[in-house]
Formats: C-alpha cells, sequence, structure tokens
C-alpha cells in the first residue's frame, strides 16, 4: 500500500512539474527555433552541398555552445526583471550601452534583410512576386504582435515554429537516392572531426564560422532575456526555463543537421558533384535527384519561408526591446500601440527598411548578405558574450544565482574558441599564405556548380562542360574535349521532345554544332544529356 501511495504521489509531482514546465515553455524554444532563420537555412544547405556529411561533427559542439550561452539570460532576466541592453547601461555605463545598442542594431537589421530575401526566394517558388510577398509578410509580421498579450504572441509564434521541422522527411527522401551513400557515413560525419578534406583554410575557416554564427548570435541574449521579463518569470521558473533552452538548442541542432544531410545526399554525393550559391537553386536541383523531390521542394520552400518568418519576427522584436529599454519607452507586448506607440513603431520601421532592401538587391548583392552577415555576427558575438557573462558573476546583480565554476569555464572557453576562430580567419583574409591549406582544392572531374540559377556542370581542361536547368538534368559522365575548343564549353540547344547528347557520338567531343565535315570522325567516350524542354 504504501508502494502505491508513494508511486500516486510521484505522478502527481510528475504531472505538476510538466505542467510548470509547458507554462514556463516559449522563449527557449521561440529563439532557438527562429534561429534557424533564412540565412541559417542558406548556410546549411550550401555546407551540405560543398562539404557533404565531414562538417556535421560542428553540431554535437553547438548543443552546448548554445545552451550554456542562452540559460545565462534565463537566469539574468528571472533574477533582475531587466532586458539586457538596461542591464548593460546598469552594470558597464552608458558608453558600453551605447556601444552594444550600436552593435545591435546594425547586425539585427542586415540579418532582417536575409530573413526576407529567403521569403522573397520561397514566394518566388510558389510563383508570388516579390513585392506581393513583402507587402504580405510585413502585414501579417505587425498584425501577429498587436494583439496585446505576451502569451497569445507566443502561442502563435510556438505554431510556426512546428513548420521548422519539414526538413526531417526531405532528409530521409535524400538518403534513398541513387547515389547516396549509407547512414554510416552520415555517423561517421558527427562524430569523427573533419575539415572537408582539404585541410584548414581561410574558407573553411568561413564556413565553419558562417554554422556558428548562424546558431550563436547577439540578437538572442537581447531576445530571450527579454521575453523572459515580458512573460514574468522568475527565480522559481529557472530550472524549466534552463530545461526549455537546452530541448530549444538540441532542437535546432537537429534540423540544421537534416538540412545538411539532404543537400549532401543529393547534391555532394551526386555523380557529379553540384555545389549550391542559392538556397531555391538547391530546392530546384532536388526533384529530380530524389524520390519525392517535387515534395521535398515544396517542403523546402515551406521551411525557408518559415524560417525567414520566425527570424524576422524574433530579430526586430530583439531591437525594439533593446530601444525601449535604453530609451525608456514602454516596451512590452502586454501593451496596445496606444500604450507602447515607440516600440511598435521601431518593429514596423526595422520590417519595412530591411523587407525594401531585400526585394530591390541584386541576386549577388543578396548572396554576399546572406553569407557574410553570419560571419559578422559571429565575429561580434565575443563581445556581448563578454558582458554578460561578467554580469552574471557580479553578486549585486544575481545574488546567489551568480556563474558556477563548470559554467564559467564553460563560457569563457566558448569566448576564447570564437575569438581565435574570428582572429584566425582575419589572418587567412589579410595574409592568404598564413595557412598552409588555403591552396583551393581542385574540384573533382565534373563537378557542378550554381551560376544565376542554373546549375553548371565543370571539369578539367579536356573535359567538356554544359549548363542545364536544375529541374531537367539527366547526368551521363562527361566526354574529352580538346582544352583548346571554346575553354571547354559545348553548350546544349534542343526544341524537342528527347534527350540531347551534348557531345556527338559522331564527333570528336568538343567540335562545335555544324563543324566541317573534315572535324568529323571520332567517337566519344561518354555523354551528358539535357532532357529537352
Amino acid at each position: 500500500m504504501y508502494l502505491v501511495s508513494k508511486s500516486i504521489h510521484q505522478l502527481e509531482r510528475f504531472r505538476r512539474q510538466l505542467m510548470i514546465f509547458f507554462a514556463v515553455l516559449g522563449p527557449g524554444i521561440i529563439v532557438m527555433i527562429a534561429d534557424n532563420d533564412a540565412g541559417g537555412i542558406a548556410t546549411y544547405a550550401f555546407t551540405g552541398s560543398k562539404y557533404g556529411f565531414s562538417l556535421l561533427w560542428i553540431f554535437i559542439i553547438l548543443v552546448p555552445m548554445a545552451y550554456y550561452v542562452q540559460e545565462m539570460t534565463v537566469r539574468l532576466g528571472a533574477v533582475t526583471k531587466r532586458g539586457h541592453a538596461e542591464a548593460i547601461f546598469e552594470g558597464f555605463g552608458p558608453f558600453w550601452g551605447w556601444f552594444s545598442l550600436a552593435d545591435l542594431a546594425i547586425v539585427n537589421w542586415l540579418t532582417l534583410i536575409t530573413e526576407y530575401i529567403g521569403m522573397i526566394i520561397a514566394g518566388q517558388m510558389f510563383g508570388i512576386p516579390p513585392i506581393w510577398t513583402f507587402l504580405g509578410v510585413t502585414l501579417i509580421l505587425f498584425l501577429v504582435v498587436l494583439t496585446g498579450k505576451y502569451w497569445t504572441f507566443e502561442k502563435l509564434t510556438l505554431f510556426f515554429c512546428a513548420f521548422n521541422l519539414v526538413y526531417i522527411p526531405a532528409a530521409f527522401w535524400a538518403m534513398k537516392a541513387p547515389t547516396a551513400p549509407s547512414w554510416g557515413l552520415v555517423g561517421k560525419g558527427l562524430l569523427v572531426p573533419n575539415l572537408g578534406g582539404g585541410g584548414l583554410s581561410g574558407e573553411i575557416i568561413f564556413v565553419l564560422l558562417a554554422n556558428i554564427g548562424t546558431t550563436i548570435a547577439p540578437w538572442m541574449i537581447f531576445f530571450q532575456q527579454s521575453a523572459v521579463v515580458d512573460k514574468g518569470l522568475d527565480i522559481h521558473d529557472i530550472k524549466f526555463g534552463k530545461m526549455e533552452t537546452f530541448v530549444g538548442s538540441l532542437l535546432t541542432c537537429i534540423v540544421a543537421v537534416f538540412i545538411i544531410i539532404t543537400t549532401a545526399a543529393a547534391l555532394h554525393h551526386h555523380n557529379p558533384p553540384i555545389v549550391m550559391e542559392k538556397v531555391n537553386e538547391a530546392a530546384a536541383a532536388l526533384t529530380p535527384l530524389i524520390p519525392h523531390g517535387e515534395t521535398a521542394r515544396k517542403l523546402f520552400a515551406i521551411g525557408l519561408f518559415d524560417a525567414g518568418f520566425l527570424g524576422a519576427l524574433c530579430i526586430s522584436l530583439s531591437s525594439s526591446w533593446a530601444v525601449g529599454e535604453v530609451f525608456g519607452w514602454a516596451h512590452s507586448l502586454n501593451k496596445s500601440v496606444k500604450d507602447a506607440p515607440w516600440f511598435y513603431v521601431v518593429y514596423l520601421g526595422m520590417l519595412l527598411s530591411s523587407g525594401f532592401v531585400a526585394m530591390i538587391s541584386s541576386d549577388a548583392t543578396q548572396q554576399i548578405i546572406t553569407m557574410f552577415v553570419q560571419v559578422v555576427a559571429v565575429t561580434l558575438l565575443p563581445t556581448a558574450l563578454v558582458f554578460l557573462i561578467l554580469i552574471l558573476n557580479d553578486e549585486q546583480f544575481m545574488g546567489k544565482h551568480v556563474n558556477t565554476r563548470w559554467e564559467n569555464i564553460a563560457n569563457w572557453s566558448i569566448v576564447i574558441f570564437v575569438t581565435f576562430m574570428s582572429t584566425l580567419f582575419a589572418v587567412s583574409t589579410l595574409f592568404p599564405g598564413f595557412l598552409e591549406g588555403l591552396r583551393p582544392v581542385p574540384k573533382p572531374s565534373g563537378a557542378a556548380t550554381t551560376q544565376g540559377g542554373m546549375l553548371r556542370q565543370e571539369g578539367p581542361a579536356g573535359r567538356c562542360s554544359s549548363s542545364f536547368k536544375g529541374t531537367d538534368a539527366v547526368e551521363r559522365p562527361p566526354c574529352a574535349v580538346p582544352s583548346g575548343w571554346g575553354g571547354g564549353r559545348h553548350l546544349a540547344a534542343s526544341g524537342s521532345d528527347c534527350l540531347e547528347p551534348l557531345c556527338s557520338p559522331r564527333l570528336p567531343c568538343g567540335t562545335p554544332p555544324g563543324a566541317p565535315s573534315a572535324a568529323r570522325g571520332g567517337s566519344g567516350t561518354g555523354r551528358l544529356f539535357r532532357r529537352a524542354a
């Protein structure tokens, strides 16, 4: 009887704790899922197509890194009842307060541009013009925060978070592609550190920094701390706030890993490999290459839009909260537009200005912003972390909730690691010969890259190359061509419903169509076909 009574008591206690956890749940999950934003999706997709599974191990490290950074914001917000900008002003004075606010505003605005770029690209994949995506998304983003209650905002945002999981089935379909390797290679990529087979170079450091920067960013610190305050969490909720932050850290890295698996299996391990430059090119390339390819393309588009939407929502809010804290304006989602006008003006202004820039930017500008903003964010991250760690060790602020010795070891290690990587990247950029592995690794024979929305198959001298639409591609091994003809390019053009050989079996490969008969007489050793429209 005693055992039965004890079991009932434990079950009831577990039920109460579970209810408290679900009540606290929100800021940690939202900030972590929103961190897989449009720029992040593009970064992960490029990483998989370029390096395959070889960089998956970095996410084993990023789970605890993201957790240790963000759990500090839970404690700081619950104990002090202040947002992060206000805490810096009080702890370090106006100079560093304005510095951190300016830092946040610039990086947030640039990151918001990448969110709109992602949403515009996703809209175009469904045939929606950029102007309508810009206007429609901005209106919806504004309406979401006009509810006048933080809890309503949180429930709506958690609903959008669920769409971030659409990449998981796409990864399983990609692993069923004819050229995809076994899951054993995925496990090896997760457990065995590798630098893509090319050694340490400026390029690999850039990619690593981009992946770190899209998993841990300064805006996340400001957002989660302000969200904890706006939700009204206190010191009794810290335990559960830390638990949901860990769950969020795990989820964001799991989704990132599945995105890399998708593009690595379908594109990197394709024969020949395909390296993407824009995320819509990856989605288009998936269609003919994997089972359920058209569904995977649509899921990629939905996931990209959702990532940009969540990112834009949270990043613009982090800016509004920070500006309101500094200027002393009303800055809460629990207040109406009438009660907190400047809070909503800043929020809407960030959206309109960044969205407009994204809409009018060229493809080249969009690509530059998308990748470099992640690196800029991680380069500025150590400054934000130093402020955070110093405050968390101040007993006047935190009381008994200061960092433990282990937490300090973990957090200072993160600062040192990120600073070292950022410095190494800067040195390798200024002095290209500094790193032995800086020399570019030659592309494998017949490798393909994307240019201007086209997938370009390239080979070394003596191989024929072609441009073809990613959705119409049917590849065969390219045949040899004289390196002196046309830079090794042989373009296909056809209006028939057939597979047209780019290298004719009756001509020496590399002979231009319509060449004189004297050029005839050889036979190609292989063909690259394009499915004609």
